[in-house]
């Protein structure tokens, strides 16, 4: 980034050699005032200290009442930002700026619609208030175990503060459900039976005011309140709260859940729901920053397939898979017990240990793709059992701008048949390095509102591009079955944007979309069933990781063809992540100032 644009380009906390300009005020000034309606955030990004040490005991309100609080103030401060004039700006400030505007004018669209969870700048955006993969049931005994630290008595109170409103939560949880379902908007059979059963193994693992261990909740402040040596009756007080006050009030939200299901039918699509093909256009919207029609992205999608299955076909012959189609080929590929781990603690144990070698080779590549490097600060974690049957393979994003919570690579052990051998490298690329949590290092030394704003086409286009730096920094040069799954990776990206249009526009049902995605892409059943359940419950993300990366790679092409000898991958690749985190169009002009740069 440019030296001359110090101010903005640096977290708030972190300005001292000039007065901030009245732009860099009015976007710390909002950041803060985000924060203070998302404490979660403030304390994941490690800024709950201070003057704002109260944040760490506060979680954020998922009533209704507390939605209307976000939608009021993202009006108010885009109302604020949209008054400043970008005369005289540098390019940091205008990018800032262009950023605050797109994720808030979208949000506000999203809160014009009569339903839905909707996030501002960020990426988790559903019709459903709680789910197999959304709700505080899930988020919350998530965040206090693996975000909330525990280091000082004062931290084991503001734990269990949190843990003391967590019912409250749910219960505004709960009545939004209520209120969603008399709009005649209720999830599909087959996610709330998913929901009912994760919820019902959470509760069984807390019990009940007739005695229980506390489950998770209480294990966790007792384990790290006794490795701090921190005196007191934690484990006691937390028990009390989960089983008397956490409890009943979950048991609540399960029995609307279970009361849901009866008037639930199996079709998956928003199609079906009311007022669910505008809800779609604006997720895709929301999803992708751009106005691509589902007609668009399934065409895409289908083309994209053959591209890359014209690549793997010659592959495949190579190895001796010579008849049927890719998929077919790739599901054979894929049945070979040579690639698989043991399904039992064993395999777990060797599937982290394999994340940990690929992990070593990755980094050690960085200075061949990047002119300035981050730490690359992250840690390896099993998702929480009660979470695994409705959660994804992996996931991964940055930790906090001081770096003492890091970021985290989350690995679905429900089953190890999720992974294998050849498809687990690019998953370390995607969601750790130099994916999601190396990209998030570069976001978090921007201003605090751009650390906290994040759009789904960027934010997975890059981690999907990560895939393609990992294939040409060499991870396959000599591994032609990881090849394979670097290309079956990207196709079953492809795949997604046919599956996600497919399903809530198309008419398909769950099942046509698991055959579908299961046979073409020769992906296993474990994995594409709870991909195609993640689609159900949030649509329109899923096409925002192919476009992503698919701008990522045009506007290479762009540079190269501009800068000839004078282009360098790594200038390139800073160019994109110092730039933050922005919508595709904002990232064509700051990659236009970066040709400019160069050009001098």
């Amino acid at each position: 980034m440019a030296a001359g644009a110090a101010v903005l380009a640096l977290p708030a906390q972190a300005q001292t050699a000039a007065a901030p300009s009245p732009a860099a005020t009015l976007l710390d000034d909002a950041a803060w005032r985000m924060l203070a309606l998302k404490p979660e955030t403030a304390t994941s990004l490690g800024l709950d200290t201070g003057a704002h040490a109260a944040l760490r005991g506060a979680l954020e309100d998922r009533s209704a009442a507390g939605q209307a609080a976000v939608a009021a103030l993202v009006r108010s401060d885009l109302a604020k930002v949209e008054a400043v004039s970008d005369a005289g700006l540098d390019p940091v400030a205008r990018t800032s700026l262009a950023v605050v505007k797109s994720a808030y004018r979208t949000a506000l669209d999203g809160f014009a619609l009569p339903y839905g969870d909707v996030t501002v700048g960020g990426w988790r955006n559903t019709p459903y208030v709680v789910i197999q993969n959304v709700g505080a049931y899930i988020d919350v005994p998530r965040f206090l175990d693996s975000d909330h630290p525990v280091n000082t008595a004062v931290d084991a109170e503001a734990y269990l503060a949190r843990l003391a409103q967590f019912p409250a939560v749910l219960e505004g949880e709960t009545a939004r459900l209520k209120a969603t379902a008399a709009q005649g908007v209720i999830a599909p059979s087959f996610l709330i039976e998913k929901a009912i059963r994760q919820m019902g193994a959470s509760l069984s693992a807390m019990g009940g005011q007739s005695g229980g261990t506390g489950g998770g909740l209480v294990e966790s402040i007792e384990k790290r309140t006794r490795e701090k040596g921190i005196a007191g009756d934690w484990a006691g007080r937390a028990r009390d709260i989960v089983t008397k006050q956490v409890a009943p009030t979950l048991e609540r939200q399960l029995a609307e859940l279970i009361a849901q299901r009866k008037l639930a039918v199996r079709d998956a699509g928003m199609h079906t729901r009311p007022g669910g093909d505008a809800f779609y256009a604006w997720a895709l919207r929301a999803s992708t920053t751009t106005r691509m029609t589902p007609d668009e992205i399934h065409k895409l999608g289908l083309a994209s397939l053959a591209e890359l299955q014209g690549r793997m076909d010659p592959i495949l012959r190579k190895l001796g898979y010579t008849s049927g189609t890719v998929g077919e080929r790739m599901t054979s590929l894929g049945k070979d017990p040579r690639f698989h781990f043991p399904d039992n603690d064993e395999g777990r144990a060797q599937i982290i240990a394999f994340i940990q070698k690929r992990l070593t080779y990755i980094r050690a590549q960085m200075p061949r793709a990047f002119s300035k490097l981050v730490r690359g600060n992250l840690e390896v974690r099993r998702l929480p059992p009660a979470e695994e049957p409705g959660a994804p393979g992996a996931y991964g994003g940055p930790g906090s701008i001081d770096g003492s919570i890091p970021g985290k690579m989350w690995i679905n052990l429900g089953t190890t048949r999720l992974h294998s051998t050849y498809s687990l490298p690019t998953l370390v690329h995607h969601e750790a390095i130099p994916g999601h949590v190396w990209q998030g290092e570069y976001s978090n030394q921007l201003p605090t509102i751009r650390a906290m704003l994040a759009f789904n086409a960027y934010s997975e286009g890059w981690a999907l591009y990560s895939e393609t730096l990992g294939d040409e920094l060499g991870a396959y040069d000599d591994d032609p079955v990881g090849k394979l799954g670097y290309l079956q990776s990207i196709a079953f990206r492809a795949c997604r944007l046919v599956v996600d249009t497919g399903l809530h526009a198309r008419e398909w049902s769950r099942e046509q979309a698991i055959d579908w995605f299961a046979s073409t892409n020769g992906s296993g059943r474990d994995e594409v069933t709870s991909e195609v359940e993640r689609y159900c419950s949030w649509p329109g993300q899923a096409c925002g990781y192919f476009i992503g990366r698919s701008e990522i790679l045009r506007q290479r092409a762009r540079a190269q063809a501009a800068l000839g000898k004078a282009y360098d991958l790594r200038d390139y690749d800073n160019a994109v992540v110092e730039g933050g985190n922005v919508p595709l169009d904002v990232l064509a002009a700051n990659i236009d100032r970066y040709i400019a740069g160069k050009k001098g």
